[in-house]
């Protein structure tokens, strides 16, 4: 492959190892594919934007300090300008009590990184889309990437991750050079993860150490709470195949095997005991109303909701399998969890409650992609 056909939109080839620069690089999935991109020969260099400077520096890359949000400064054009591919990753999960300052960060600036895809001639955009765009579908089955995706309405994430699909349907009839890939994963863990996806969910004074064998005696058994998770290292090996791969289109990225009450019984130590949905949300909305917790009750009727995947795509197109189960991938967030994990990055800074960690006062909230400006969300 010659760079003119990098330039027609297949994406790295035989001009040489490839530049890719990262939008959203040092969250969850952001810190798993920077180091992903890095340790790759295919890749000559990394371009790591997030509104934060980290003071981890993996191989081959260089950091930048933008803000994507409109009038945040920063050309993302000349930044783009000469790249192989774009990955972007950027979320804001927070404030759920304002979705409009979300959908600024997540819809408006994913506006803004597109236009400056297409203003810079990047021939390959690749996009942190998620189950969560997914419309309501069966738990007792999977679903390839044809499923509707038009979300669950109410809730901010999957309302925002549905409308930047549509998004993408006329960008890729405006622009038919550029290779646009959308993945799709289930819910995202590791342990370095693990403080930033607390705060997002529980708040940052709930206490970790006590998620752990034999302390949590019942786990509820609810109507639709069976989901899929996927360990962070495995979606970002997908990225690196969709890089270096030329493909186009959706992806779901998921791992073995769904996880529902009885298999979080399994973890816990616990028992599993039938509840209605009902109070348990009403519980939650209550929290939530009182900013005790900072998850919505809308995300949780979210998560019922949603479809279990087929990865059968992934596995043919991408030459990809995960290496983790769905078990040790929840396992090792919640010995994250326990311990407090992090990383020398600012969404991902460490728990207060682990020893050695880092005040979580020093972060964001975030949990998937990483933040220009952005804190991100677990499903990518």
């Amino acid at each position: 492959m010659t760079r003119q056909s990098v330039s027609e939109g297949d994406g790295p080839g035989e001009a040489g190892p490839a530049r890719v620069v990262v939008v959203g690089a040092t969250g969850n999935v952001g810190t798993s594919v920077v180091r992903a991109l890095s340790d790759d020969p295919a890749v000559g260099s990394v371009v790591g934007l997030a509104r934060r400077l980290p003071r981890w520096r993996p191989p081959k890359t260089d950091w930048q300090a933008v803000d994507i949000e409109p009038g945040g400064g920063g050309d993302l054009a000349a930044i783009f300008k000469g790249a192989d591919a774009v990955i972007h990753l950027a979320w804001k999960f927070q404030p759920t009590h304002h979705p409009h300052e979300t959908w600024r960060t997540n819809v408006l600036g994913s506006l803004r990184v597109f236009d400056a895809v297409a203003a810079a001639r990047v021939p390959v955009l690749i996009h942190a889309s998620s189950v969560g765009a997914y419309s309501p579908g069966p738990k007792d089955r999977t679903v390839d990437e044809s499923w509707p995706t038009h979300g669950w309405p109410q809730a901010a994430y999957t309302r925002e991750k549905a409308y930047l699909e549509r998004v993408l349907d006329a960008y890729e009839r405006a622009h038919p050079r550029i290779r646009v890939v959308r993945m799709r994963p289930a819910f995202l863990f590791k342990r370095e993860a693990a403080s930033e996806q607390r705060r997002i969910f529980a708040g940052r004074f709930f206490p970790g150490g006590l998620v752990r064998p034999g302390l949590i005696p019942v786990v509820p058994d609810l109507p639709g709470l069976r989901f899929q998770a996927l360990h962070t290292d495995d979606a970002a090996a997908a990225y690196l195949a969709a890089v270096t791969r030329p493909v186009r289109g959706a992806f779901n990225l998921a791992a073995d095997p769904p996880l529902d009450a009885a298999a979080l019984a399994g973890i816990f130590d616990a028992r599993s005991v039938s509840l209605p949905a009902a109070p348990v949300r009403a519980a939650l909305a209550a929290a939530w109303r009182l900013r005790l917790v900072p998850a919505s009750p809308d995300l949780f009727d979210a998560v019922l909701r949603l479809p279990l995947m087929d990865s059968g795509r992934a596995r043919a197109e991408l030459n990809w399998e995960p290496r983790h189960t769905a078990v040790e991938a929840f396992e090792e967030f919640l010995s994250g969890l326990r311990g407090g994990a992090g990383m020398q990055t600012a969404p991902l800074a460490g728990s207060a409650f682990g020893s050695g960690a880092r005040s979580a006062s020093a972060s964001g909230s975030g949990a998937g992609g990483g933040a220009a400006r952005a804190r991100s969300a677990t499903a990518g």
